[in-house]
């Protein structure tokens, strides 16, 4: 109880809280540019951190990472530009909310479900730390490989109305995330000899390509008007309420699986927010309204994508493993700060421990009336002319692109994936797999090779641990399901063909 009391004291003063404020706003910024994610809005604050006591330090990393996680959804549901990978999953479902009118809704369920997720994270954080994180610790390459292969999977339920195509993109991206040095050996693969290759193609430029230069080139084709979008004092939160008491079992399970794919070390918000998304659809008992402005998905990913972030938090603090690219950042602040993590962490420094998790509470509380005059002030866009607004976008486009590697070969990039994108829609193929192929095909390929590596080439040790096998019997009984849908769709089809 003193050391609660020491961490209440150590939070409620007003540098903590201004701090908190700042990098708050600043989370807001960050996330709400393309191509500047959260892990980008870490980093830059870790200079600033050198200058702040241990408590203000982990504050400001943990409000602007909460922040940029939730802002990434305003531009992805005003202009299809996801701001952060964690909102490209459902980018395409909250701008079709928008162009039917209701984008206010559309960002009300990202603020309002992004703040429960994060409530439920943080709450699994301060109640079963030390049991989830000796779970998440068992997690080796076999496990992974299963755990990516299943995520992978999640295509086909995004795109369960046109299967073929979606699994069509899906290797498309699988592909294009082989291109760099091949793994373990290091030779050049896909590069053509071109050095910039070696790197591999990155994953920001070209998903701002895929989702805004589609988007920029098809109203240049078109012309085609957006719907203006009115923005009414107050209305942001407007039937929320109702969506709350609708969709409550989605909210517990789009923040339950969050926090549990957050724990797990390497996978993080990205991987939550696709799971989520498409475990909804597939659940739905309305799956054929997912993709024209259906709320029920962005309620689970919503919640999935924040409730990441505390769980990530898990093996940070108690093993010191980082669960993402920002609990990596985040360990090196807190050996720097002498809170080194570990188990004895909660015996050295509890109050501390506990400062963190109210840090955690009062940053996804200070989302909703920040992330409301972040609405206010976006929804200004829509206002503009559609001709100049355009080339606006464009412009942030480019300097998103080119600000993750300083390279202009990433221009290229963006515009090549624009391109590829736009034709690729123009011919009913959905982007989105091919976005979550390349960002989870070097995942696969490194842990099935290390794997291989372990087991001396046996395949039979995939499924030899207890965790891995479940992995591997779910794996198989979605692939089975999906399967036999397709197959009951197909039949049916042919009886409606046959009785006509």
């Amino acid at each position: 109880m003193d050391s609660v009391l020491l961490a209440l004291q150590a939070v409620a003063t007003p540098t903590v809280l201004l701090v908190m404020l700042l990098s708050g706003v600043f989370g807001m910024f960050v996330g709400a540019v393309p191509g500047l994610t959260a892990t980008m809005a870490t980093a830059l604050l870790v200079p600033i951190t050198f200058f702040l006591p241990p408590v203000p330090a982990v504050a400001a990393i943990v409000t602007a990472t909460a922040m940029a996680i939730f802002a990434g959804d305003i531009p992805g549901a005003l202009l299809r530009i996801p701001g952060t990978p964690a909102s490209a999953a459902y980018t395409d479902e909250s701008y079709a909310m928008t162009r039917n009118g209701q984008g206010e809704t559309a960002l009300g369920i990202g603020l309002v479900f992004s703040c429960i997720g994060g409530l439920f994270g943080t709450a699994v954080l301060i109640v079963a730390a030390p049991a989830l994180a000796e779970v998440a610790i068992k997690f080796s390459s076999f496990e992974y490989f299963w755990l990516v292969l299943l995520g992978l999977s999640c295509a086909v339920f995004i795109t369960s109305d046109t299967p073929l195509k979606g699994l069509i993109t899906l290797f498309l991206g699988l592909l294009l995330g082989c291109v760099g040095l091949e793994n373990p050996a290091g030779h050049p693969r896909f590069t053509f000899g071109n050095a910039d290759l070696l790197g591999g193609l990155s994953l920001i430029p070209a998903m701002i390509g895929m989702f805004a230069i589609s988007e920029i080139l098809r109203f240049t084709v078109s012309a085609e008007a957006l719907r203006r979008f009115k923005p009414q004092l107050g209305s942001v939160f407007t039937g929320m309420g109702r969506l709350i008491r609708k969709y409550p079992l989605q909210t517990l399970r789009g923040s339950a699986l969050g926090t549990a794919v957050g724990i797990l070390p390497g996978a993080g918000a990205d991987i939550a927010a696709w799971m989520s998304y498409a475990m909804s659809k597939k659940l739905s008992k309305e799956p054929g309204k997912f993709g024209t402005g259906h709320p029920e998905g962005l309620v689970e990913a919503g919640a999935a994508n924040n409730s990441a972030l505390a769980g990530a938090w898990v093996p940070a603090l108690v093993f010191g493993i980082p669960g993402d690219s920002i609990t990596a950042i985040v360990i090196g602040v807190l050996y720097m700060k002498n809170m080194n993590p570990g188990p004895m962490i909660f015996m050295n420094n509890p109050h501390d421990v506990y400062a963190v998790f109210i840090v955690f509470i009062l940053a996804n509380l200070l989302m909703l009336p920040l992330g409301w005059a972040c609405i206010k002030a976006s929804a200004r866009i829509l206002r503009m002319p559609r001709n100049m607004l355009m080339p606006t976008i464009l412009v942030f486009c480019l300097v998103g692109a080119f600000a993750i590697n300083n390279a202009l070969f990433d221009l290229w990039i963006l515009l090549g994936f624009g391109v590829a994108a736009w034709l690729l829609e123009e011919n009913g193929f959905p982007v989105a797999p091919a976005i979550l192929g390349m960002l989870l095909g070097k995942m696969l390929e490194e842990n099935f090779i290390t794997s291989m590596i372990k087991s001396d080439g046996s395949l039979l040790a995939f499924v030899e641990r207890p965790i891995a096998a479940g992995l591997a019997l779910v794996t198989l009984l979605v692939w089975a399901g999906s399967g036999a849908m397709a197959w009951r769709r197909q039949r049916r089809r042919l009886r409606l063909a046959g009785a006509h």
